[in-house]
């Protein structure tokens, strides 16, 4: 089975994230100086989703689907699709209104 920790860094890296860093400066008597936080951003990475997609589409069971299952599932997510694209385009005109 897939480690889900894996899974989930490969998900993370994919998407992108953002970090905060923080550096502290002491003094020679041990107390903070300056502290500094900062943030980088990761972008995503097209491998890293490549390579979940993979990982995750075995778990889904695509592979183990018939054709029929196949062709029903290619209907469905078609249709979702088109509803999503429906909708966006129905938004932009209203907000162009």
């Amino acid at each position: 089975m897939i480690d889900e920790k894996l899974v989930r860094s490969l998900y993370k890296k994919a998407v992108g994230y953002t970090v905060t860093e923080k550096t502290m400066e002491y003094s020679p008597e041990g107390e903070v100086v300056k502290k500094k936080v900062t943030s980088k951003h990761y972008p995503p990475d097209i491998t890293a989703l490549k390579a979940y997609l993979e990982m995750t589409s075995k778990e889904d069971g695509y592979e183990k689907m018939t054709d029929e299952e196949l062709a029903e599932e290619k209907k469905r997510l078609l249709k979702l699709l088109e509803e999503t694209e429906n909708g966006t385009d129905k938004t932009r005109d209203q907000s162009e209104m």
